[in-house]
């Protein structure tokens, strides 16, 4: 028997689809941040990468892995990951000065970069993230959904986008949910998007070290004949500023 569809197929389009809008809309956007992002390095400064509940998935895209950046600072509380209580978690992000808390233990500089990722974007924590380091002098890059935003209660008063320096948008739509297309109840692609504007990012940024000839500090595969042994010094280098390296 044979069909003229594989299943899930009008799935995998929607994806696809969705993706490559992100990547049209963020051309320019994300150009910037690579900017923002070699200075960084180039100063010797750290790239902080923040969020909750879901979004903390983002987070570990960002930190130790193979291809990554090495000096990736991840800031995150257990109180925001949703194993660790999923309606404590919530609480959590909606709770303010929880931000202020978590920055203070992290340090924060002029030259590093913080990303905050929060698709909805209004929730305390995402947005006093970006407050205390935009006070602070330190650019803010928001990787967030500025329509889901639009729609969601301002708990904090302003969006995530709002407080931003720049503002990578994964198009996300209210409430997440992408399947079936016409009144959709599942498949969230809050996370393939977000994961997807980071590498575009790594890729940027490759390229434009390559133009200016700047060393990007990138962490080989602990799985592969000579890794260990090619990320020694970047965890030498890095591993007393980054204690989640130990």
């Amino acid at each position: 028997m044979t069909t003229d569809t594989v299943p899930g197929s009008d799935y995998g389009n929607l994806v696809r689809t969705h993706l490559t809008r992100v990547e049209q809309q963020n051309a320019a956007a994300l150009d910037d941040v690579a900017e923002l992002v070699l200075a960084a390095v180039q100063a010797d400064g750290m790239i902080l990468t923040a969020g909750a509940g879901h979004s903390l998935a983002a987070v570990a895209e960002t930190f130790y892995r193979a291809g990554g950046l090495a000096c990736v600072r991840p800031i995150y509380h257990p109180e925001l990951l949703p194993m660790h209580g999923a309606i404590s978690s919530t609480s959590a992000e909606r709770r303010s000065g929880l931000a202020s808390e978590v920055l203070r233990e992290a340090g924060l500089a002029p030259h590093d970069v913080l990303f905050v990722f929060s698709t909805s974007g209004v929730n305390h924590y995402p947005v006093e993230l970006a407050q205390e380091a935009a006070n602070a002098g330190c650019p803010v890059v928001a990787v967030t959904s500025v329509s889901a935003s639009a729609q969601a209660p301002r708990r904090a008063g302003v969006t995530l986008a709002e407080v931003a320096t720049v503002v990578l948008d994964n198009l996300v739509p209210p409430g997440d949910s992408t399947y079936p297309e016409q009144a959709p109840v599942t498949a969230a692609i809050s996370t393939v998007a977000t994961a997807f504007l980071w590498n575009l990012l790594m890729v940027r940024l490759v390229d434009k070290a390559a133009e200016t000839g700047v060393q990007l500090p990138l962490w080989r595969s602990a799985n592969v004949e000579g890794g260990d042994a090619a990320n020694a010094d970047l965890l030498r280098h890095y591993q007393t500023r980054i204690p989640q390296l130990g």
